[in-house]
Parts: C-alpha cells; sequence; structure tokens
C-alpha cells in the first residue's frame, strides 16, 4: 500500500506533463493555421481575384483588398482573450482574403500607370511593398510583445496595443486609397497600353484569356520555374528558425535578424533587378541568371550552415536573399511579356498561385527531411528542384510582345495567337486604328 501511495505523486506528474505536452502541441498546431490561411485560401480564390480586377480594374480591386484587410485588423482586435482564437482565426481569413487581391496589383499598376523604361523599375518597387512589410513583421512584434510567459494579463495588453495600431494603420492605408487612387491615367503612358484601347469590353472574354495563357507553352514553363524557386524561397524562411537552432543552440534571436537579413537583402535586389531590367530589356537572359546565381546561393548556405560561425551565415543568408527576392519581379515582368496582350493581373495571380502550391509541398517535405535527418538534406532537395527550374527558365522562348509593341511594331490584338509572328511578319502587319498614337 505504501509502495502504491508513493507513485500516486509521480503518476500524476506524469499525467501533468502529458496534458503540458498536448497543450503546446495545439497552441503549435493553432499558431501554424494562422499562418497557413494565407496559402489555403489564395490558390481557390484567386479566379474571382483577377476575374475582377480584369473586369472592373484597379480602384475597385484596390478598395476591396484594403478594405478587407482593414476589416479583418479591426475584428482582431476584440480577439484578444484566450477563448476566441475562433475570432482570431476568422480575422485572419479575412486578412488572407484581402491578400488575394493586392499581390496581384504590381505588375498590373506598372503596365497600366508607367512607361516602357520605367515599368520594370514600378513593379520591382510595389514588390518591395509586400518585403518592407514582412520586415517589419520580422522587427516590431518582439519589440511590441516581449516574452512575458509569467504575465499573461501583461502580454494579452501588449498583444491588443499591437492590434490596435495595426488597425490603426489599416485604416489609414484604406481611406488613402479611397481618396487618392485613379483607374487609370487620362492618357496611356505606353504603346502597348494605346493599342489595347481597340478592344471593347464585348470582345474580352476572361475563360478564354485563361485558356490562352494555359496554352502558352513559355508561360507554362515560366509559371512552373517560379513556383519551385518562389517556394523555395517561401520554404526556407519558414524553416530558418528551425534550421539554425539545429546548428546554433539558444540562437533563436540571430534566428529572427538572420530572416531578417534575407529579407532586407531581397528588398536591395529587387529593385537593383528592376532597374537592370528598365535598362536592359534583356528579361530571359536576367531571369536565367538571377536563377543561377539563386542556386549557387542556395549551395553554399547549404553547405556553410553548420560552419559555426553566426557571421558566415548572415553573408550567405543575405546573398540568398538577394537573388532569391530580386528573381520575383523578374518573373512578373518576364510573364507580362510573353503572355501580352493577357491581363498582367492574371499572369502574375497565376504565378503567385503556383508559388503557393509549391512553397506548401516543399515546406512540408523540407520540414520533414530536416526534422528526421538534418537541415542539409532538406535543403539538398530544395536546390535539386532548383536546378530543374534552370533547365525550364533556360527552355522559354524569349517572345517579348509587349516589348515589340513598344519599340513601334505594329500588331492585331484581336488576331494575336498564341504562338505569335515572327518579327518579319510583325513589319508586314499594318496599324488598324490611330490609337497607337495616344501616348
Amino acid at each position: 500500500m505504501s509502495e502504491r501511495g508513493g507513485d500516486a505523486p509521480v503518476l500524476e506528474v506524469g499525467k501533468g506533463n502529458a496534458r503540458l505536452e498536448n497543450l503546446k502541441a495545439n497552441a503549435s498546431s493553432e499558431i501554424d493555421w494562422l499562418s497557413m490561411t494565407y496559402m489555403v485560401t489564395y490558390v481557390p480564390l484567386i479566379f474571382p481575384a483577377t476575374w475582377l480586377l480584369d473586369t472592373q480594374g484597379l480602384l475597385i480591386t484596390a478598395l476591396l483588398g484594403s478594405g478587407l484587410n482593414c476589416l479583418g485588423a479591426w475584428i482582431k482586435c476584440t480577439s484578444v482573450q484566450q477563448n476566441l482564437y475562433v475570432v482570431t482565426l476568422l480575422a485572419q481569413v479575412v486578412c488572407s482574403i484581402a491578400q488575394v487581391f493586392i499581390l496581384g496589383l504590381p505588375s498590373r499598376i506598372a503596365s497600366v500607370w508607367f512607361g516602357p523604361k520605367e515599368v520594370s523599375t514600378a513593379c520591382a518597387v510595389a514588390v518591395l511593398g509586400n518585403q518592407l512589410g514582412v520586415a517589419i513583421g520580422f522587427l516590431l512584434p518582439p519589440v511590441l510583445v516581449p516574452n512575458t510567459a509569467d504575465d499573461l494579463d501583461l502580454m494579452g495588453h501588449n498583444i491588443r496595443t499591437m492590434f490596435y495600431g495595426t488597425a490603426a494603420v489599416s485604416t489609414l492605408l484604406f481611406i488613402l486609397t479611397a481618396l487618392v487612387f485613379k483607374k487609370k491615367p487620362k492618357y496611356p503612358p505606353s504603346q502597348s497600353q494605346a493599342v489595347l484601347l481597340d478592344v471593347s469590353p464585348e470582345d474580352y472574354s476572361y475563360k478564354q484569356s485563361i485558356i490562352n495563357l494555359f496554352r502558352n507553352v513559355p508561360f507554362i514553363l515560366l509559371l512552373i520555374s517560379y513556383g519551385i524557386m518562389t517556394g523555395a524561397f517561401y520554404s526556407v524562411s519558414t524553416l530558418l528558425n528551425q534550421m539554425i537552432v539545429f546548428h546554433y543552440k539558444g540562437e533563436e534571436l540571430n534566428a529572427g535578424r538572420i530572416g531578417l537579413t534575407l529579407v532586407v537583402a531581397g528588398m536591395v535586389g529587387s529593385v537593383i533587378c528592376g532597374l537592370w531590367l528598365d535598362h536592359t530589356k534583356t528579361y530571359k537572359q536576367t531571369t536565367l541568371v538571377v536563377y543561377i546565381l539563386s542556386f549557387v546561393g542556395m549551395v553554399v548556405f547549404t553547405f556553410t550552415l553548420d560552419c559555426r560561425h553566426l557571421i558566415v551565415v548572415f553573408l550567405t543568408g543575405g546573398v540568398l536573399g538577394f537573388f532569391m527576392t530580386g528573381y520575383l519581379p523578374l518573373g512578373f515582368e518576364f510573364a507580362v511579356e510573353i503572355t501580352y496582350p493577357e491581363s498582367e493581373g492574371t499572369s502574375s495571380g497565376l504565378l503567385n498561385a503556383s508559388a503557393q502550391i509549391f512553397g506548401i509541398i516543399f515546406t512540408l517535405i523540407q520540414g520533414k527531411l530536416t526534422t528526421v535527418y538534418n537541415p542539409r538534406a532538406g535543403n539538398i532537395f530544395l536546390f535539386v528542384w532548383m536546378f530543374i527550374g534552370i533547365i525550364l527558365t533556360a527552355l522559354i522562348k524569349s517572345d517579348l510582345r509587349r516589348h515589340s509593341v513598344n519599340s513601334g511594331i505594329s500588331i492585331d490584338i484581336k488576331s494575336m495567337s498564341v504562338d505569335s509572328p515572327t518579327e518579319d511578319e510583325l513589319n508586314k502587319t499594318a496599324p488598324k486604328s490611330q490609337s497607337e498614337l495616344k501616348i
């Protein structure tokens, strides 16, 4: 009896530890779902979002995106209680729906508002805005919500303060969008936009536009290669903390700083790549070179991750982020060139959907390899896929349709086939209207 009585406290402690582990696992799962909602909602909603952008234009789409983001931010402010996780998840879903309408805007805004010598830079700056938000996400939350696990009331107060600040900024952006944002300029900024004025709304078919895109072999190759590259970047960003802590115990803070280094370096890379495209118009060459350099960066990062010198990881991580994020506007702009006159929002939306799908698959597989084996195994898996992406990029036919129109080569938009005519055939095509002069 005494021995059994002595075992009872041990059993109770064991049960308590089991309950604690279950609570931690449930909390981790709930946090993962707050992140996964952005990937889960994007793919099924991409077609309604791009249809709205094509048929209703920039203003309505931007208002809907910023409005939903504002609504989701205010819903979060009401959810800072331990029993209101469902409300937090609902707010996150609303914000993730807003993302679908926002992510397709950069290439569309660049084409509609900027001329041939600045369109790629404009797209890169717009993409940079998204990366800036990620960088702020790395910086501010740890400052606004420090780890106060021993004082949950203080933690709740800090989270509420952060949510109200986010809601205030989202509201300001929504108001600015309503007051400042315009549907399009008075005059088209480029020949390629002027020619599109001849296409009446009655002649446009969103369904046919999607069919044309999926019949466009160069675009399909870019769709897959873009998904591989960006999905790999998503996977690395998601699992970076796990990889760093595996080799450098207790360096969670530096893991976050390395993630910030990736993002900031990528912001610089995006702008430089945009400027380079506007200057050279070498879309395929630049895309291929940046892809190869990203692959080399990934290989170097993989085999130096365990070198026991964090400064080396900071350096290789920065180089990796510079090229992998710099690739984003390149993919958008190259897609616009090879799919013109199809909508920029549709092509970029499909590229983002491809990135989300590959990102989910890569994150799950790399995470499993990292857990079962080590981070090197997961990273090798990624750069093997990136090598396949290099081959696919090399196979893309550099058919710069938009650049041809902007260069003065006359073209009949209504009769343009998926496989566009050669340059000699384009030179023989007579202009159909005077709208090309409205620049």
